[in-house]
């Protein structure tokens, strides 16, 4: 009997005992499976389940690699701490295997390719994008209008759907009504050249009267809607759609006008004393300039080395580049042959507007009567040629009936795959939108790949005047293409009548590097994935010489990465500046003008800048040392910054530039004074003699650029709601494994995790999820191996001084300056970690932090210029015009100033050669 009832409690317990380990083993798979679901592929992801998602892999990758070597006495509490997601995951660098040699080739699909913030985020297809998949297989409606983002579509967006919903059975989407008949908007053309005729363009006809049924269920085609911002673009999106689906977008067939089969390819050689004997007839070209940003004195080296009174500039600018359209004005003012395009575009990565302003720009050549060119050739800020315009014209003149243009060189079916030709585009609101698959018409053979190109003046007459069936439907078929200046070009001219012109080469030669070029880095303007060359360096010079093909210029140039290979390049083709040439190692960049407005800096910018200049003045206040009473030296600043520029020495980043208007307090006239702050960093190695120590340096920023390796926001000018990156730089040696931690100024561990560190890997970056706003103040990010201090570098997080670009006001200086809430910068606690890293927590500090994110006006201006002086300093100071200072020196005569000769910039009237350079 008593066995029996032992027997039975056995039983009981061992039941309760299965029940509670499946319990905690379910608990623990959904917890993996619901951090596992990381949604990667839709910018519009719900950013509270992505910090989440990723706070779980942490926790999921620790179980599958333990750590070891940690001091006993802390075991029991790191293991405590697992599930608090103290380890970040470790998994394997995705190698990005090379794809298609066109300008901007695409490596994987969308849908397929992840590209998380880090080369150590997850690279896998989420499951929950694949459940979305799968259960749009079985109930489209539903699954597509309401599961595919996670959430339920927007009021708006459902608006546009139910107006393009015409079933006749009830819709079973979220937010469709009955259905009912919708009337068109008139939809815009996106290719038209020539408004007096019939437009090439594939502009829509349709009456006001005339409706249509379309019942938008297309998964890719309800992403775009809920994603596009504006109900212009919603509406252009859903029209389009639907005349995808009626089959009334595109052409089916189109025809082909060359004889021969297969693609021509005219062979052509380079002869290096090409030159020497100069054609009876040269050729003359139409260079079209397609430049943006602010790198005019790049931008001017460019010009100057390419110009000659025989050709023909044409340029266009970047709509939303205002500052270099000024530029570029002034430019084309000193010369008859340059002139600026009367409009203007904001042309995209991929987008179909970068091909309609190319046929814009050919159509405006073409009706310039005064402008005999011969040869239309696109280049940008970026390019830089190689040999020089005597012999491209020798070599254009011996081939004038040649069109050059290259092409992808590989399987046909593999190129339109990952060029995405088969899949519907629609670029609307800065955005190219893929719509869905579609087919490739019958009858002619598509090829593609770069958008740079030499085009004779026949075959661009061909392109803008013919109306044949070949060119009108190819311009409607690219229209809602992905890059359809990689392709249009290659496509018409392989199906024309001149087909036997195309020379499979363009002339160029492009710095291609996959792994770190195709990072996916255009994601956030265009559903696809596409690859950019690198910058050029010095060791690449010898490439340059040793092409076995004819080359006459190369991409790309940047000359805040590397001004040293245009320089080497420049000395090669023109001979060499003498030694004591002003600013021959110094390169400035503008990054802010008055005339742009305070609207187009951020807050934290606005911020540092005006810290900037105050750090002038108080540098000009004591440069009369021994008289405290001279007020000669003494200026107070009046209003905004009037320039900001980035300066370089050396191809090193020296600080900014700020200029400001001040008021001299001896004699109370109005200055333009610049000052030249210079930046420090705080990296400091540990004193150890770890062997696995291959760690070079480390730093903080923002805008990290993965392919150049550099932050794109020079000297980390960080703010409270910024979204910083940690980017360590490693030597070659064996594998290590190392812990990040961030800890912000009040001791609170924000953020740590594990990277897995290759014996290859050069470089390793990670921008944790914290939750903004970050605490002001001094924060430091160490470098740990099995908890033994590797390296620590500090940065500054500033508080701001201006709130949507006025003064910031208390209530506002509260909510930004005070941290984020309960101190919780992710969604799991690192405190128990304070003990082990020997990071106390006092009270004191945390007093100090509350009282400082009240501060406004002057005690706020004091604890920012407190805070920027560890890491910011006025090198020098300088004076636009006349100064009362009398030890104040004139910017132009400095060399450091954005006013201080620059001849290698500096443009000219064109010599007797017809040459400026």
């Amino acid at each position: 009997m008593v066995g029996n009832m032992c027997g039975r409690k056995l039983a009981r317990r061992s039941k309760s005992a299965l029940i509670v380990a499946l319990t905690v083993l379910l608990v623990q798979t959904l917890i993996v499976w619901n951090f596992s679901t990381l949604d990667t592929g839709e910018e519009g992801a719900n950013s509270r389940r992505e910090k989440r998602d990723q706070v779980g892999g942490i926790n999921k990758a620790y179980s599958q690699y333990p750590r070891s070597g940690l001091p006993k006495s802390h075991s029991q509490s790191i293991n405590n701490t697992i599930l608090l997601g103290y380890h970040s995951w470790r998994p394997k660098e995705k190698v990005l295997l090379d794809s298609n040699n066109n300008e901007n080739s695409v490596p994987k699909d969308f849908d397929t390719f992840v590209d998380s913030n880090s080369n150590l985020g997850a690279q896998s297809l989420s499951q929950r994008q694949r459940m979305a998949g799968n259960a749009a297989k079985h109930k489209p409606d539903k699954a597509l209008r309401q599961g595919i983002l996670g959430k339920a579509l927007p009021n708006e967006v459902n608006k546009v759907i139910q107006q393009y919903t015409l079933s006749p059975q009830q819709p079973r989407g979220v937010g469709l009504k009955d259905s009912h008949a919708y009337k068109r908007p008139k939809p815009h053309s996106q290719l038209s050249t020539k408004p007096a005729r019939p437009s090439p363009s594939p502009s829509i006809k349709t009456s006001n009267q005339e409706k249509h049924q379309c019942e938008i269920s297309g998964k890719e085609a309800i992403s775009a809607l809920s994603r596009a911002k504006t109900r212009e673009c919603r509406q252009q999106i859903a029209e389009v759609y639907c005349r995808h689906k009626e089959r009334t977008l595109m052409p089916e067939t189109v025809p082909r006008y060359c004889t021969i089969e297969g693609k021509a390819n005219v062979n052509v050689q380079w002869d290096e004393g090409s030159e020497q004997t100069a054609p009876a007839v040269p050729v003359r070209i139409a260079f079209v300039l397609v430049v943006h940003g602010r790198a005019s004195r790049q931008f001017q080296r460019l010009f100057k080395a390419i110009y000659h009174t025989s050709h023909y500039y044409y340029i266009h600018v970047d709509q939303r580049s205002n500052y270099l359209h000024r530029q570029v004005g002034a430019l084309a003012s000193q010369y008859s042959n340059v002139r600026v395009t009367s409009w203007r575009m904001s042309t995209i990565w991929g987008g179909a507007s970068l091909l309609t302003m190319y046929l814009r720009s050919m159509d405006d050549l073409l009706k310039m009567a005064d402008w005999n060119w011969d040869f239309f050739i696109n280049l940008s800020a970026a390019d830089y040629p190689i040999r020089t315009n005597e012999q491209l014209v020798g070599f254009l003149t011996k081939y004038r009936d040649m069109n050059f243009i290259k092409s992808h060189g590989r399987d046909n079916t593999r190129f339109i795959r990952k060029q995405g030709l088969d899949r519907l585009f629609f670029e609307c609101d800065t955005h190219m939108w893929r719509l869905g698959d579609r087919k490739i018409p019958e009858g002619i053979a598509v090829d593609g790949g770069s958008d740079w190109f030499l085009l004779n003046r026949m075959f661009v007459d061909y392109i803008i005047n013919s109306e044949d069936e070949l060119v009108v439907s190819m311009k409607r078929f690219y229209a809602y293409t992905l890059l359809p200046a990689e392709s249009f070009f290659h496509t018409v001219l392989e199906n024309s009548a001149h087909c036997e012109s195309m020379v499979d080469n363009n002339l160029r030669i492009t710095n291609w590097n996959r792994k770190l070029g195709c990072k996916c880095q255009y994601k956030h303007i265009v559903d696809w994935c596409g690859c950019s060359p690198n910058d050029f360096k010095p060791p690449d010079l010898p490439r340059f010489q040793q092409t076995s093909r004819p080359t006459f210029f190369a991409r790309k140039f940047e000359a805040s990465v590397n001004q040293e290979i245009v320089t080497q390049l420049d000395s090669f083709l023109f001979g060499p500046y003498p030694q004591e040439t002003p600013g021959l190692q110094s390169y400035w960049e503008n990054v802010y003008d008055e005339t742009d407005s305070v609207a187009s800096l951020s807050d934290s910018q606005l911020t540092h800048y005006h810290a900037f200049t105050r750090m002038g003045l108080s540098r000009a206040a004591t440069s009369l040392q021994g008289h405290p009473d001279n007020n000669s030296c003494r200026y107070i600043s009046r209003g905004h910054p009037v320039s900001v520029h980035l300066y370089f020495l050396s191809d090193v980043f020296q600080g900014y530039l700020v200029r400001q208007h001040a008021g001299n307090l001896a004699t109370s006239q109005l200055e333009t004074l610049e000052t030249w702050v210079s930046h420090s960093n705080h990296f400091t190695l540990a004193p150890t003699t770890n062997t696995l120590n291959r760690l070079q340096f480390a730093e903080v920023g923002t805008d990290w650029d993965a392919k150049e390796r550099v932050f794109r926001n020079f000297g980390s000018l960080l703010g409270p709601t910024e979204e910083p990156v940690a980017m360590q730089r490693w030597g070659r040696g064996q594998n290590v494994t190392v812990t990040v931690v961030w800890v912000d100024p009040t001791n609170v561990i924000a953020a740590t995790y594990d990277i897995l560190v290759d014996g290859g890997t050069e470089y390793t970056h990670y921008r944790p999820p914290l939750t903004v706003p970050l605490r002001p103040g001094v924060w430091t990010l160490r470098v740990l191996h099995h908890w033994n201090l590797l390296a620590s570098t500090s940065f500054v997080v500033s508080p701001l001084e201006y709130h949507d670009q006025q003064p910031i006001r208390q209530e506002d200086t509260v909510k930004l300056h005070s941290g984020p809430v309960r101190n919780s910068y992710m969604e799991q606690s690192f405190h128990g970690l304070n003990p082990i890293l020997n990071l106390p927590v006092h009270l004191g500090q945390v007093e100090e932090a509350e009282f400082k994110a009240s501060l406004t006006g002057a005690e706020l201006q004091s604890w920012v210029d407190h805070l920027l002086s560890g890491v910011w300093s006025a090198a020098d100071v300088c004076s636009q015009g006349p100064s009362s200072c009398p030890v104040m020196q004139r910017c132009r005569e400095t060399g450091w100033s954005a006013l201080s000769p620059d001849p290698k910039s500096d443009l000219g009237p064109p010599r007797g050669n017809g040459r400026i350079r």
